[in-house]
């Protein structure tokens, strides 16, 4: 077969034929077949939901554990899962209320009960926001529970609360496995998602197989799968090349990304309008040398975007200037808008540094977590900054995501460089997480006229009227500095001729969606 280059919008609606009574209809184990085999960098650091905040754990939360309310292939509003049904009760949107199905059950055999739903949302309150998704649920104030109904009392308005519901947040776990104060430690899962996990050997292979009990907004069929997960990009290509794996998502090298043509022999290239970004985050604790907004913009100045896209990343990705990416309501260029050109950059960067007395060079140190093209990234930005005069840059590379994101939520870099995937398609999820109080960035940051802006918008149900507020608060971030947009990519998905769905495995919306694979 010839390969097919498929390009899918991540606001496109797709009619689905799932119902909320509906269930999944199994083929039997001699039907299933062979092993799907899927290769990511992308591993996960831990499978309790409560403990992970990373597109590798996401990635598998999605396929065996269940949340209250989901996402459908290609559709932007959230639907029933495990509930029978959600909603705000009331016009101020401080009340969201669930009432859970009464059919389900955990993969050990053990009933899904109300109460289950409420230890995990508790658990993940507990936790503080030095782990898991904590910042992620920043309106929640309590969970209550009568009879099979949850109530999710909040702060404040939030309009995008089933949009969190329906996140990898929303994972429900059993609270007769799980601790309600401390992280499960071993390689099992106790969920209720499409997807059991049969074998999982940490940083190399989680083998799945579809949950014969579930039931829920998934109705199709799944087939097992086995994800491999491999250290570096190269890896993953190499893997490909050698046909060890049957589909890759997450990351293949730029280069060889920009190499791929329609024509190619029993390829398929899924290529899905995803709003992945990247940032350059300053700690602004009191000790670091960015605690000065006038060092943020001297830096901002100087940051040479177009010649990072071409370089590093072969014009796979798009120069960012602006939190929230292209493709999202609410997109602007404020940084674009400041400086436009580098030659002019430089002059300002000279400019505000002198006007505040700041002494140069300013040494500082950049973290990054080694991994796709992180290191000739970090590499570019220490030779545009440097070439300056006004800075001297010390890379330091962390070889393990979590050595890395344990040093910078522990304020051990001065600046580093964080990849963002959105849990959820709404200018809200770059906003709140990335320039928010207690973001998960841990850059310790926080702005009243952003956090006011941050409430407003949550507040209103009608997403259309937030854009003039989510461009002020944009400006704001450009003024002010606590993060560098650098770029945003697009997703690809690469499958053998053998493999169908690879199209719908993701689509933006932060699901990944393994039961839509299947042999052709």
């Amino acid at each position: 077969m010839g390969s097919v280059r498929l390009r899918v919008g991540a606001t496109v609606v797709v009619v689905a034929a799932a119902a909320v009574g509906g269930w999944m209809l199994l083929p039997s184990d001699d039907d299933l077949g062979a092993a799907i085999k899927v290769g990511t960098t992308d591993k996960s650091t831990s499978l309790d939901p409560a403990y992970a905040y990373d597109a590798g754990s996401w990635a598998l939360y999605s396929n065996v554990f269940q949340s209250l309310m989901t996402l459908k292939t290609g559709s932007v509003t959230p639907t029933p899962d495990a509930a029978k049904q959600c909603g705000f009760v009331g016009q101020k949107l401080t009340t969201y209320q669930c009432e859970l199905r009464t059919d389900l059950v955990f993969s050990n055999g053990r009933k899904v009960t109300p109460e289950d739903v409420k230890f995990s949302f508790d658990r993940i309150l507990r936790n503080g926001n030095d782990v898991g998704p904590r910042s992620l649920l920043g309106t929640l104030k309590s969970v209550t529970v009568s009879g099979q109904k949850i109530t999710f009392n909040l702060t404040s308005g939030d309009s995008t609360f089933p949009f969190k519901v329906a996140s990898g947040a929303g994972s429900i776990v059993d609270s007769t496995k799980y601790s309600a104060t401390a992280a499960r430690k071993d390689a099992a899962v106790d969920g209720s998602g499409p997807y059991t996990m049969s074998s999982y050997v940490n940083g190399k292979l989680a083998q799945l197989v579809p949950n014969a009990t579930y039931k829920g907004a998934v109705t199709k069929a799944g087939r097992p799968v086995e994800v491999k997960y491999y250290k570096e990009a190269e890896d993953l290509q190499a893997a490909w090349e050698a046909k060890e794996i049957d589909l890759t998502h997450r990351q293949l090298p730029p280069e060889m990304l920009s190499k791929l043509k329609p024509g190619a022999e029993n390829v398929r290239i899924s290529e899905v309008d995803a709003t992945e970004t990247r940032n350059m985050v300053f700690n602004v604790r009191d000790k670091s040398k960015f605690k000065n907004a006038d060092v943020r913009r001297a830096v901002s100045y100087l940051i040479d975007r177009p010649k990072l896209a071409q370089d590093v990343y072969f014009n796979t990705v798009e120069p960012l200037y602006d939190t929230i990416p292209k493709g999202i309501i609410g997109h602007s260029t404020p940084f674009f808008d400041l400086v436009s050109k580098p030659e002019a950059g430089l002059a300002k960067a000279k400019e505000v540094l002198d006007s505040a007395g700041v002494r140069t060079p300013v040494n500082f140190t950049l973290g990054y977590a080694l991994g796709g093209a992180t290191r000739p990234e970090a590499q570019l930005l220490k030779k545009q900054l440097e070439s300056s005069k006004l800075f001297t840059v010390k890379l330091v590379e962390e070889e393990d995501w979590e050595v890395f994101q344990k040093g910078y939520k522990s304020g051990k870099y001065d600046a580093y460089n964080v990849g963002w995937v959105a849990d959820f398609p709404d200018p809200d999820n770059y906003s709140q997480p990335l320039v928010g109080k207690n973001n998960s960035n841990a850059s310790e940051y926080s702005n009243p006229k952003i956090e006011a802006l941050i409430s407003r918008t949550q507040a209103s149900s009608d997403r259309g009227s937030t854009v003039d507020d989510f461009k002020k608060m944009q400006k704001i971030v450009a003024d002010d500095v606590p993060l560098i947009p650098l770029w945003q990519t697009k997703d690809y998905v690469l499958s053998n001729g053998k493999v169908g769905g690879s199209e719908y495995l993701s689509d933006g919306t932060g699901i990944w969606r393994l039961w839509e694979l299947n042999w052709l």
